[in-house]
């Protein structure tokens, strides 16, 4: 916690505003767009449910195909089945292990050809690092297709010096408490469309129209942020800036201190800026040592690190969904670790980690 987020919570308590309606809504929603740039921001319940919002305005339809990232968690996908649609997934490439642009080209193609031109593509910036989108977006402009940017894990990333999430005909954040800032759970929607907001705004409180008794007319959900919860956020938002500066300078420690020791850190490609959300490192063969290994071994001296994403393409919910790709994510998947991350670790804490990497690998470099 940044130290603000207590008064915007107690004024909300005072004033009884502890339900979803309030001005830390309003609020929070006009510190999203000060922060973002992006032109038009909904506060929701989860950026699991922004991304299910995003879908339906967009107008997906059972049976309708939608490209989605292959490399992400499930949080990314599985709207794509709330809407009865049909996942395709799509690899990553090895620059930013973001979807990549020649082969979303190649699905583009291979569905028209089968006469099924894809609704949309959702594209997510994994662990902070933003995508190829220069190319990414001139190829959904070539086809026409509208991109949902889940920039969950990318609040403070910029692509060309601007905020990621906000390239495409909707963006999503996440507030999730293991985001780089939290409302304890929730996400955002921002999009440069008014009337695309103020839709989101109004299906996400149950599609209750304007009348002195509950008349509904469309099909809604209770999506809709507390006034508590955005107050949260709104303290939070203050220190998003020095979050980040938090998280690249866990990142820099890391790589000084232990890229010789067999793990390979993700450079940033040109053009653009990670929050370093968390720092992820892939293990050399010389280690010896495989992910799972190195995380026991860290978890013994209570030291918690978790695998890196295990592909959409490779889950069960998913075996029978189409998938583009060479497999990449697989293989970063099976070398891949993320290191203790938090913007509370202390000096100490973060010389721990080190400490016990230096004692359990061999220096190989």
């Amino acid at each position: 916690m940044g130290g603000h987020e207590k008064n915007y919570v107690q004024k909300a308590l005072e004033d009884n505003w502890v339900s979803t309606a309030g001005p830390n809504l309003a609020g929070f929603e006009h510190d999203i767009c000060q922060h973002t740039n992006a032109r038009h921001a909904v506060v929701l319940s989860s950026a699991t449910a922004a991304i299910h919002l995003a879908l339906r305005l967009l107008g997906v339809q059972p049976g309708h195909k939608v490209i989605c990232s292959t490399f992400t968690f499930v949080a990314a996908a599985n709207p794509i089945l709330y809407m009865g649609a049909t996942p395709v997934f799509v690899e990553s490439e090895a620059n930013s292990w973001n979807m990549c642009p020649d082969t979303l080209r190649e699905a583009i193609e291979d569905c028209m050809k089968s006469g099924e031109k894809p609704a949309c593509i959702i594209l997510v910036h994994l662990y902070g690092m933003p995508a190829k989108l220069k190319k990414i977006v001139a190829i959904a402009e070539e086809y026409d297709i509208p991109i949902i940017e889940d920039a969950a894990e990318a609040l403070g990333s910029r692509y060309s010096g601007h905020q990621v999430g906000t390239f495409g005909r909707i963006g999503i954040f996440s507030f999730n408490g293991n985001k780089i800032i939290t409302t304890s759970g929730g996400g955002a929607l921002v999009t440069p469309d008014e009337e695309t907001a103020n839709q989101a705004r109004f299906l996400a409180n149950q599609a209750k129209e304007d009348a002195p008794h509950y008349q509904h007319s469309q099909l809604g959900y209770n999506y809709r942020l507390s006034n508590v919860s955005a107050g949260i956020g709104r303290g939070q938002i203050e220190v998003l800036e020095k979050r980040v500066q938090q998280r690249r300078e866990i990142y820099n420690y890391y790589k000084a201190n232990l890229e010789s020791f067999g793990l390979e850190f993700l450079p940033e490609p040109k053009n653009c800026f990670s929050n370093r959300w968390l720092t992820t490192v892939l293990l050399h063969p010389e280690t010896g040592k495989t992910p799972e290994n190195l995380r026991l071994e860290l978890e013994e001296h209570n030291i918690e690190s978790r695998p890196l994403c295990k592909p959409m393409h490779l889950q069960p919910l998913y075996q029978q969904a189409a998938y583009y790709g060479d497999n990449l994510s697989g293989k970063l998947f099976e070398r891949g670790l993320c290191l203790p991350s938090s913007s509370s670790l202390t000096e100490e804490e973060l010389a721990k980690v080190v400490q016990v990497l230096k004692k359990v690998l061999p220096e190989v470099y």
